[in-house]
């Protein structure tokens, strides 16, 4: 990381502020915390964060009413609303206000890591999606199939917008005979990209049957397989 990015965790909850300080400060970023609204409000009408991590369900002062101020006060700071599950509704209003995204509870430290570095860090983000998918194919060559899996959702977790990863999922399942779960992920990269032809190759041939690997096309680098 060139820089430390400096991050607001906002959250009544001890835990959850203790726990997103610890995962984030480990890959590097600066991480203060506020307890409620007000101690957040008070904290940025000093200091500068890039980014504040907003839990909309708290005591006292209403999430909405923070993120409105905040943004006000700091409009170059990018807010990610930290949401319980059944509370999507109000995360959606507050990104039609000017949150950049959300994260559901409970969230597993990589999840929050890997959203954290795509809104402060894309060109590192994408790195690690080029090196993940890399390691996914190789893998897939030397029918490491478990690895490779492994690497492929990685891939996904650093970049759910691109098709390579996800023709490559549909390779691993077509290899162990699941055709329903590997036109799925055919159709997912399809979607994100119609022409993206080794997924349409791929989705022709899939069938009931295991299939080697080599009768499948994992792609190239995004634009040469296209």
């Amino acid at each position: 990381m060139e820089r430390e990015y400096r991050i607001l965790v906002v959250d009544d909850e001890k835990n959850i502020r203790l726990t997103l300080g610890q995962t984030l400060q480990m890959v590097g970023y600066q991480v203060q915390a506020a307890v409620n609204g007000e101690d957040a409000l008070k904290q940025l009408a000093t200091e500068h964060f890039d980014l504040m991590l907003l839990d909309l369900r708290m005591p006292g002062m209403d999430g909405i009413d923070v993120l409105r101020q905040a943004m006000e006060r700091r409009p170059e700071m990018r807010i990610v609303i930290v949401t319980a599950h059944g509370s999507i509704d109000t995360a959606v209003e507050a990104m039609k206000i000017g949150a950049v995204d959300f994260i559901q509870k409970p969230f597993s430290p990589q999840e929050i890591r890997t959203l954290v570095a795509k809104i402060l860090d894309p060109e590192r983000q994408q790195a690690d999606y080029e090196m993940y998918l890399a390691l996914a194919r190789r893998n897939v060559g030397e029918q490491h199939y478990a690895a490779a899996r492994e690497q492929a959702r990685r891939a996904i977790a650093g970049d759910s917008a691109r098709p390579e990863a996800f023709n490559l999922l549909g390779v691993l399942h077509d290899t162990e005979g699941d055709h329903h779960t590997a036109l799925v992920n055919y159709r997912i990269a399809l979607d994100l990209d119609p022409t993206y032809e080794p997924a349409r190759r791929n989705m022709t041939q899939s069938g009931p049957l295991p299939r080697s690997h080599s009768k499948l096309d994992i792609g190239d680098t995004y634009g040469d397989a296209r």
